[in-house]
């Protein structure tokens, strides 16, 4: 299956009252049936929406839904991510159903691993992730091995942080432009050379960046990172200008991969593509720098083998700028995504 993923603003709720809970299933269950989720599908995302809000101000005190659809071929899927920076829980405690620290029945976690298609969690002292996706029933396609978050300033409608993925047979192509600046403008750079991306996004990386500084023109220009995975051969084909920052990270070392200064759409000089082998079941991370780069998995016992939602999840949550468009892009380089 051929996959193209578009940059999509992720919906935050926030809860921390008890009155957010009702809003944040009505909100869910509409998105639901907006994108095709018939009556049952729907209650179901409207049920796992309304534990992970529930269990968010009992067990946190307060925290975030992020909800996106994703595209999965002829069919859209939903993401859900529970987010908070409370004092953590054991999952292997919680899972089973009459499980309670707060003297409720305790069957939150339960609940949602049986009603969702995929479910993950990281949880320590600093907070916890829940990562739940649903599919609709006729939908049986494979879950895609990726994450992102991506979060504009002080929520602006406009994003200037544009992303892309693309995916077909045992090879990926993935994307991240940061405009110049911040709202309309950049997201209108960060549009145009996304729109040359996927005109042909397997192309040659030189070929292609040529073609996106020339869509480009005539906008404030920005940043770029462009990776090509080979899984048949095993290389990762890497490209950029500005600051984006990317890496390769496996259980043993984590290999940052180098940009060359310049702005495209405005100037760069002939930039370089440089090749990683032996990539296979390592992950790939780029971030805009509205997310801090002093950051390192291994301050996160076990996060590396966690779904690449969850990871891109945490890294916003604690290595946010704050002051700029953010976006984390994660993805699992192996050769069973399509």
């Amino acid at each position: 299956m051929d996959l193209n993923l578009r940059s999509s603003l992720t919906e935050v709720l926030l809860i921390e009252d008890v009155s957010q809970i009702g809003y944040a299933r009505r909100v869910a269950q509409k998105l639901a049936e907006r994108i095709g989720f018939d009556a049952t599908d729907a209650g179901r995302v409207a049920l796992v929406v309304t534990e992970l809000a529930s269990n968010l101000l009992k067990h946190a005190g307060r925290g975030e839904l992020h909800l996106r659809t994703l595209p999965r071929g002829e069919f859209q899927a939903i993401e859900v991510l529970a987010v908070d920076r409370g004092k953590g829980f054991d999952l292997h405690a919680c899972l089973p159903d009459g499980f309670s620290t707060r003297g409720t029945q305790g069957i939150g976690l339960g609940a949602v691993y049986r009603q969702a298609q995929v479910f993950d969690v990281y949880s320590d002292s600093r907070g916890t992730v829940i990562l739940v996706r649903f599919f609709q029933r006729s939908d049986t396609a494979r879950d895609q091995r990726f994450g992102v978050s991506q979060h504009s300033l002080h929520n602006d409608p406009a994003c200037g942080d544009v992303w892309g993925l693309s995916v077909k047979d045992q090879r990926i192509s993935a994307l991240i432009i940061d405009g110049l600046g911040h709202g309309e403008d950049a997201e209108r750079a960060g549009l145009a050379g996304a729109s040359a991306f996927y005109l042909d996004p397997f192309a040659t990386p030189t070929l292609l960046l040529e073609d996106m500084h020339y869509a480009m023109k005539g906008t404030r220009g920005g940043a770029l990172a462009l990776a090509h995975f080979d899984g048949g051969n095993d290389v990762l084909r890497f490209v950029g200008i500005g600051n984006i920052g990317a890496c390769i990270i496996d259980a043993e070392k984590s290999r940052g991969l180098a940009s060359h200064p310049g702005i495209v759409g405005l100037q760069y000089r002939k930039a370089q593509v440089f090749e990683y082998p032996d990539v296979k079941g390592q992950l790939l991370i780029m971030y805009s720098d509205g997310l801090q780069s002093r950051w390192n998995l291994r301050d996160y016992p076990g996060l590396m083998l966690r779904h690449p939602a969850v990871i891109a999840a945490l890294l916003h949550r604690d290595y946010s700028r704050g002051r700029d468009d953010v976006t984390v892009l994660v993805v699992a380089l192996e050769t069973s995504h399509a």
